[in-house]
């Protein structure tokens, strides 16, 4: 297997690559190697197609059966205990589930603090090299939810570093919520593709006193973050890395908030995808975390990462990873200027991509969506509703080309009523 990008968008041995990602920190360290093939085969009958995986997460970093990853935690002294030897069995098993790993040397805070270094990046970046350089499911994620200011020449000998000696692997890079790395590193060679955090507060959560950190606040709207990737960094895919996950609460900090739900993951999905993302990372509150019986659960995460592997939003990313597949998602744009009238605003926001096949738009709150049809390069429009809870596609009609039309959405009759509106040659 051969990833590689061109343009905006991922190619698997020069056919187009969906990146579907399911956020799995603690992937290495809280589950046994049967529990471990347990998730990664869940995860490639779902259709994910990327996992987000830390290699050292925290000092005194061990498997469940307490196998270290480093001794004396020092970067230049990987341990010889079998760590890397799970690390590396997980890996191969994924491939076999034709899976790729996106693998974090570390967790920021070990850069951010200057334990790993520009003094020991050298060493330890050639011993990750050594261990998964030939592993050819692998990409490289350097970061992990940190500004690329706080070390940005340590950040860069840790990419520049890895691509030397692994040049048949892409590299991004984790930033910190409401962060890009096109921030830092956009125009740098060794970042093959952008990634942000739109992370996890809602409209209303600017203002969250000591966890206040950037200017830049788009709240729950991550397709700006596509734009802002798009305009800075013209030619280089991006894609929403740690979007609200499921089962967290807004915000993250006060269990008494309200939970994001599989609406939210789905609606961050869409808007992102329509806006000319190359793919899409989800996330659930016990799976990231992988919290066990016996574990104090971090973020007031309600289950634990078994339950939570049947929670209905991760079984709902394929849907949108199918329909852009099959509209050859790879030859699209975002096509706002479809959009009759006013866009709506926050949650009555519709996103549109236009691809060689069709245009695809996407109503989070229903009602009705209206569109400069004149504009489409169809002679006879054809519409269909698809519905991102289900993965149904419904053919609704077809009608001559003219200025404007209405397209009034269905009514699921319960639940949110989100739905994608597809208008294709008729």
């Amino acid at each position: 297997m051969r990833l590689t990008t061109r343009g905006r968008y991922f190619y698997l041995d020069g056919e187009p690559f969906f990146w579907l990602g399911d956020t799995a920190w603690l992937l290495f360290s809280r589950l046994t190697m049967d529990e471990a093939k347990a998730y990664l085969r869940n995860r490639a009958e779902k259709g994910f197609t990327v996992i987000q995986a830390t290699l050292v997460h925290a000092p005194g970093y061990a498997t469940i059966d307490g196998k270290r990853a480093l001794r004396d935690d020092d970067f230049a002294a990987p341990a010889g205990e079998g760590y890397w030897e799970h690390a590396l069995a997980v890996v191969r098993r994924a491939r076999e589930l034709g899976l790729f790993m996106a693998l974090l040397p570390s967790w920021g805070g070990f850069v951010k603090d200057g334990a790993l270094n520009e003094k020991n990046i050298p060493a330890y970046a050639a011993f990750l090299a050594e261990t998964f350089g030939r592993e050819d499911n692998v990409i490289w994620l350097v970061g992990g939810d940190v500004r690329g200011s706080a070390a940005p020449e340590s950040f860069r000998l840790i990419g520049r570093t890895l691509k030397r000696l692994c040049p048949g692997h892409l590299a991004g890079f984790h930033p910190f919520g409401r962060c890009s790395s096109s921030f830092w590193f956009g125009r740098d060679d060794w970042l093959d593709f952008n990634m942000f955090q739109s992370g996890h507060r809602d409209y209303g959560q600017k203002s969250m006193s000591a966890w206040d950190d950037n200017d830049v606040f788009y709240g729950e709207d991550n397709y700006r973050y596509v734009q802002e990737d798009h305009r800075a960094c013209p030619d280089k895919p991006t894609l929403d890395g740690e979007p609200s996950y499921e089962l967290i609460p807004h915000g993250l900090h006060d269990g008494s908030q309200p939970y994001w739900q599989a609406a939210d993951v789905r609606r961050y999905a869409w808007w992102s995808l329509l806006t000319g993302a190359a793919g899409h990372t989800y996330g659930d509150n016990a799976i990231m975390q992988f919290l066990k019986p016996g574990f104090t659960p971090s973020y007031s995460a309600l289950e634990t990462w078994d339950e939570a592997l049947h929670d209905p939003g991760s079984g709902q990313m394929r849907h949108a990873r199918r329909l852009l597949e099959q509209y050859d998602f790879t030859t699209g744009r975002s096509a706002q200027e479809f959009i009759a009238g006013e866009n709506g605003a926050r949650h009555g926001y519709r996103a549109a991509l236009l691809t060689r096949k069709a245009l695809l738009v996407y109503s989070y709150e229903g009602d009705v969506i209206s569109l400069n049809t004149a504009l489409l390069p169809f002679e006879r429009l054809a519409y269909s509703w698809f519905d991102p809870v289900s993965g149904a596609l419904s053919f609704a009609g077809s009608a001559p080309k003219r200025e404007k039309a209405d397209f009034a959405v269905p009514d699921r009759r319960e639940g949110v009523n989100d739905w994608a509106l597809v208008v294709e040659e008729g």
